[in-house]
């Protein structure tokens, strides 16, 4: 793909109208409750903010890393070969429900074996490509705001996606480290992360039955 001088200038000077549109896109995407979102509260509730701070720098530049290659040109390959998608969104389902039951039969942060660590940046990056939310998320910010694949609409809509979302993963691991001391006893420590792995697995059949 050629860099457009012309269009870059323009999205250097986008209207205040396109710019609310992305941004409120943006917000609303990243912040309502998603698998990225239910992991990171989770992982704050069972690790703590300092722990997490890996997992939760990995989904906030992880997503928008994942929207360059999809902007330019990544689903063209579903295009030629659907049954890869099919196969991407099989393997997602699979293993997001895997994590969901890691998720609910987590133990006490006392009583954790000395392997059970929140997710690493490079795990976490990589989830964004087998989580379905993410996959939906792209294609729409590409479709609504770099329908025409210029590379500067692109950054455009992947630098949006960097900012917000890495305020929204601090938001909701800060969430799930602020009940972390409400939850010391096991029992509401257990009730929590089985929510939370009903919430991972409610929001896959949100996205996958649109």
């Amino acid at each position: 793909m050629q860099f457009n001088a012309k269009n870059f200038k323009y999205y250097c000077t986008m209207d205040t109208e396109i710019m609310l549109a992305l941004f409120s896109f943006s917000v609303v995407t990243l912040f309502t409750p998603g698998p990225n979102n239910v992991m990171l509260m989770a992982s704050g509730a069972n690790f703590g903010l300092r722990r997490s701070v890996p997992h939760l720098l990995g989904v906030a530049a992880g997503f928008p890393l994942m929207v360059l290659p999809v902007g330019l040109g990544v689903m063209r390959l579903f295009d030629m070969f659907p049954p890869a998608l099919l196969g991407l969104q099989v393997a997602s389902i699979l293993y997001l429900l895997y994590l969901a039951w890691k998720i609910a039969h987590a133990a006490p942060p006392k009583d954790a074996p000395a392997s059970a660590r929140p997710l690493t940046f490079v795990q976490a990056a990589a989830f964004q490509w087998v989580n379905p939310k993410a996959w939906s998320m792209a294609l729409g910010a590409i479709t609504l705001y770099a329908a025409n694949r210029d590379l500067a609409a692109i950054l455009w809509v992947s630098g949006s996606f960097l900012a917000i979302g890495t305020v929204s993963a601090l938001t909701w691991t800060a969430l799930g480290t602020g009940v972390r001391r409400w939850l010391d006893q096991p029992g509401r420590l257990r009730v929590f992360n089985w929510t939370m792995a009903a919430l991972l697995v409610g929001s896959v059949a949100m996205v996958m039955v649109r």
